[in-house]
C-alpha cells in the first residue's frame, strides 16, 4: 500500500513550490487589494478610511458643498479623502489655495479625468477637461476676448446698452411676476450678442432662453449624483440613469450649439457680418486659411461661452433680488447711495461705480452668500507636491471647496448665513483686483475660482453684475409675497435652492414695485434709445 502511495506523494511534493508561490502570489494580491483605499500617512488627515473603497461610504448624494466644511472644520483646515484608488485634496485654507493653486499654477492648472464630463462635453470643455494645448488655445481666445481692455469699443457699447439692463427693466414695469424668465433672458442676451451677434428678443426667442440645458448639464455632473466610475472604471461598462442623463445632456447641447453656429453661418453667407466674438474669429481664420483647432471645438467653445457666461450671471442676479427681498434694509441702505447720486431722472452708469460703493459690495455678498458653482471645479496636481510637510500626490484630484469657504468664521465670515453687504465694506475693488494680490487673507470670495483655471470671464461677469445690480435697485421696491388672505408674509427659504453643479435660486415669487413715476418715465425714454441700437443683432 505504501509503495502504491509514494509515486503520489512525490508528486505532491513535486508541487509543493508551485502551491506555496502561489499561495504567496494570492496572500500578496489580497494585501494590495486591502491597500486600496487606505490613506497614505504621508498625505494630509481625513476622516477614517474602509479597506478599497475609502472614503466612498460617506459621500452624500446630494449636498456636497456643506460636508465639505464639515469635514474641514473637523480637520482644522486642509484634508484628504480616498475614493478607492484616488486621492482627494480639499483645500478648506485660504493660504494653501495661494501658495499652490495661485502660485504653482504650472502644476495645478490639470483637471481631473471625469468619464461623465467627458460624455457630457465631447472631452473638449473649456472648463472640465485637461490642460491641453486645445484647451489652452480656447483659453487665450477667451481671455483676450473678454477683457474689458482688449474688446473693440463698439463691443463695449453694445453690452453695456444691455447690460444696463433697459430691456429687463421695461419687462419689469410691464409684467414684474415673471421677473425670473426676464432676467435669465437678459443674460442669454448679452452673452448671445457678445458671442455670436444675436440678440434674445424674447425669453421664447431661441438665443433668449436655450441655455436653460446647463441645468441638465449641472445636474450631471454634482460630485456625488454619480458611481465612482473614474476609481472603478469597470462601471462604465454598466447602464445606468446617470450614463442616460450625461449623454442626453451632451445631445441637447450638441445640438443647439450647433445650430447657433449654422444660424450664424447662413447669416454671414447672406453678407450680414457684425460685431461679435464668432463674426471675427470665423473672419480672421478665413483669412488665416487655418484655424488653431477643430471646427467642431471652435462651436463648442462658442456655447461655452454663452453658457457660462448667462448662467451664472443670471443664477448671481436672481440670488441678489432673492436676498434683498429678504433683507429689506439692504435695498435701502443702496437706495439712498443711489438716490443722492442719481436721482429718478437718470440710471446708474459703469463711470459711477466709485461713486456707488454700496453695490459693489452687494455683489460680492451674493457671491459670497450662495456662489452659482458651490463646491468649485476640481484641479489636479501634475506631479507630487508637499505642503507643510504633507504630500500631495501626483494625479490628485484638488478641491477648492468654494461654499464651505464663504460660510467658514475662521476666514473672515462672521454670522456667515446671513446676507451682510457691510462685510465688504472695506473691499471697494472688483474682484479680479483680490484674486491677483499677494495678500490671500484679503481675497474677496473664491466665486470665480483660483489659479491658472480661473474664469476667463472674470471682468465681464463683475461689471454686469454690477450694471443689473444698480439699475434694479435704482428702479424698483422689492419684497417679500404676501398671502391675499391673510396679509401675512410669505418668507422665502433660502434653502431653496438647486442642488446640482450649479446653485441657483428655485423658482420664487417677490414684489416688484417701481420706486415711482418718474422712474417709469425714464425707463421708457431709455428702452425706446436702446431698441434702436440693438435692431441689428435681431
Amino acid at each position: 500500500m505504501s509503495a502504491f502511495l509514494s509515486p503520489s506523494l512525490d508528486r505532491v511534493r513535486d508541487f509543493q513550490p508551485l502551491l506555496v508561490g502561489l499561495s504567496l502570489i494570492f496572500c500578496y494580491g489580497l494585501y494590495r487589494l486591502l491597500q486600496v483605499g487606505r490613506r497614505d500617512p504621508r498625505m494630509p488627515p481625513g476622516p477614517p478610511t474602509l479597506p478599497i473603497i475609502g472614503n466612498l461610504h460617506q459621500m452624500p448624494l446630494t449636498g456636497m458643498y456643506k460636508q465639505f466644511k464639515t469635514w474641514g472644520e473637523q480637520y482644522n483646515g486642509i484634508y484628504s479623502l480616498k475614493f478607492g484608488p484616488t486621492n482627494f485634496i480639499v483645500l478648506y485654507d485660504r493660504k494653501a489655495i495661494h501658495e499652490l493653486v495661485d502660485k504653482k499654477g504650472t502644476i495645478y492648472a490639470d483637471r481631473p479625468t471625469s468619464y461623465v464630463a467627458d460624455l457630457v462635453t465631447s472631452s473638449q470643455s473649456l472648463v472640465f477637461s485637461k490642460y491641453t494645448p486645445v484647451i489652452r488655445s480656447k483659453r487665450k481666445i477667451a481671455t483676450h476676448n473678454l477683457s474689458v481692455r482688449r474688446r473693440p469699443r463698439k463691443q463695449l457699447v453694445v453690452a453695456d446698452l444691455v447690460s444696463r439692463v433697459t430691456c429687463l427693466l421695461n419687462d419689469l414695469v410691464q409684467d414684474p411676476e415673471n421677473f425670473y424668465k426676464y432676467v435669465r433672458r437678459v443674460t442669454s442676451s448679452i452673452a448671445c450678442i457678445l458671442v455670436f451677434g444675436q440678440r434674445g428678443k424674447t425669453y421664447e426667442n431661441f438665443w433668449g432662453h436655450h441655455r436653460l440645458t446647463t441645468r441638465q448639464f449641472g445636474e450631471a455632473l454634482e460630485p456625488g449624483a454619480n458611481p465612482p466610475v473614474d476609481e472603478l472604471p469597470i462601471l462604465k461598462y454598466f447602464p445606468g440613469r446617470w450614463k442616460t442623463r450625461a449623454r442626453h445632456a451632451a445631445t441637447v447641447m450638441h445640438d443647439i450649439w450647433t445650430e447657433a453656429r449654422d444660424r450664424v453661418n447662413e447669416r454671414r453667407a447672406r453678407g450680414d457680418h457684425r460685431q461679435s466674438l464668432a463674426d471675427r474669429l470665423l473672419t480672421e481664420y478665413s483669412e488665416k486659411g487655418g484655424c488653431p483647432m477643430s471646427d467642431h471645438a471652435l462651436t463648442k467653445l462658442f456655447g461655452e461661452l454663452v453658457e457660462g457666461g448667462a448662467e451664472t450671471t443670471s443664477s448671481s442676479m436672481l440670488t441678489m433680488i432673492f436676498s434683498v427681498a429678504r433683507n429689506p434694509w439692504v435695498q435701502k441702505k443702496a437706495q439712498v447711495e443711489i438716490d443722492a447720486l442719481c436721482g429718478a431722472d437718470r440710471m446708474p452708469e459703469w463711470a459711477d461705480f466709485d461713486k456707488l460703493p454700496y453695490i459693489n459690495c452687494i455683489v460680492k455678498e451674493g457671491m459670497r452668500w450662495r456662489p452659482a458653482i458651490a463646491t468649485g471645479i476640481p484641479h489636479c496636481v501634475t506631479e507630487d507636491d508637499y505642503y507643510q510637510g504633507m504630500l500631495i500626490p501626483k494625479d490628485s484630484t484638488i478641491f477648492i471647496p468654494i461654499w464651505a469657504l464663504h460660510h467658514s468664521e475662521r476666514y473672515g465670515y462672521a454670522d456667515p448665513h446671513a446676507f451682510n453687504p457691510d462685510r465688504y465694506l472695506n473691499h471697494p475693488k472688483l474682484a479680479n483686483d483680490y484674486a491677483g494680490s499677494p495678500d490671500h487673507n484679503q481675497r474677496d470670495h473664491y466665486g470665480y475660482g483660483a489659479g491658472r483655471r480661473m474664469c476667463p470671464g472674470i471682468h465681464l461677469a463683475e461689471r454686469n453684475q454690477w450694471r443689473i445690480t444698480a439699475k434694479i435697485l435704482w428702479a424698483f421696491e422689492i419684497s417679500e409675497p404676501t398671502d391675499p388672505k391673510t396679509g401675512e408674509v410669505l418668507h422665502l427659504d433660502p434653502e431653496a435652492f438647486t442642488e446640482g453643479l450649479l446653485h441657483a435660486p428655485k423658482p420664487y415669487k417677490v414684489v416688484l414695485k417701481p420706486r415711482s413715476e418718474a422712474h417709469v418715465q425714464t425707463i421708457k425714454r431709455h428702452y425706446a434709445d436702446a431698441l434702436k441700437v440693438l435692431a441689428p443683432y435681431e
